[in-house]
């Protein structure tokens, strides 16, 4: 009986591997040795494909990237500008939330990644078709991104101790109940994303209206 042939080795089995081992043991993980080993391949054999372990991370990234939703910046959509951002950013941090350790790849920008492209693309389009002059569509661009990358960067909630011992109100005498954040980890990171978000929101609508009147 024939052996069975190995998958071919190709972008796309590249990549996955990749993600899984981002996901599962961080940025750091990843080399060519490592995913040759995952891949049953050489490493040799990846340069086909890819030049540099940098190269694999942003083809990680802009597959995230691609499970963005942005049907909602179609012109043929019918939400208005104030309601397909917000339905966007929360696609965007929910994709940077189930892959946390790619999101420093995606601070540094898009690059030359196609999804990551397409995401400006049509984030500065729809803001212009809305009303807004260039250049302001493109700091409303830049703001969402560091808002969105940040908050999935890392919890807030998360960053504290839950060692009632830690805060000693000599010391700190506001931070009675930060051991308690922890535990609520999801609900204070979730609200405050809910918050900023209706913050800027609000804030650009009152911009918007002072720039429709002029």
């Amino acid at each position: 009986m024939a052996r069975p042939r190995k998958p071919l080795l190709s972008r796309d089995r590249i990549v996955a591997a990749a993600s899984a081992l981002v996901d599962a043991e961080g940025l750091e993980a990843v080399s060519t040795r490592r995913l040759a080993a995952e891949l049953g391949v050489s490493g040799p054999s990846l340069y086909n494909h890819f030049r540099t372990k940098d190269d694999i991370l942003e083809a990680v990234a802009d597959a995230v990237s691609a499970q963005v939703d942005l049907e909602m910046f179609d012109p043929a959509d019918g939400r208005d500008w104030r309601t397909a951002l917000h339905d966007w950013a929360v696609s965007y941090r929910a994709a940077l939330k189930a892959h946390p350790n790619i999101v420093p790849v995606f601070a540094r920008g898009p690059g030359r990644r196609p999804a990551g492209l397409r995401i400006a693309d049509a984030v500065f389009g729809a803001m212009v078709r809305a009303g807004w002059p260039p250049a302001e569509a493109t700091r409303i661009g830049a703001l969402m991104r560091y808002f969105i990358t940040g908050s999935a960067l890392a919890s807030f909630a998360g960053g504290f101790v839950d060692d009632e011992s830690a805060y000693d109100p000599a010391d700190y005498p506001h931070l009675g109940r930060a051991h308690l954040l922890a535990e609520h980890r999801q609900q204070v990171d979730e609200g405050a994303f809910d918050t900023g978000l209706r913050a800027i929101i609000t804030g650009l609508t009152s911009e918007y209206a002072a720039i429709v009147r002029t």
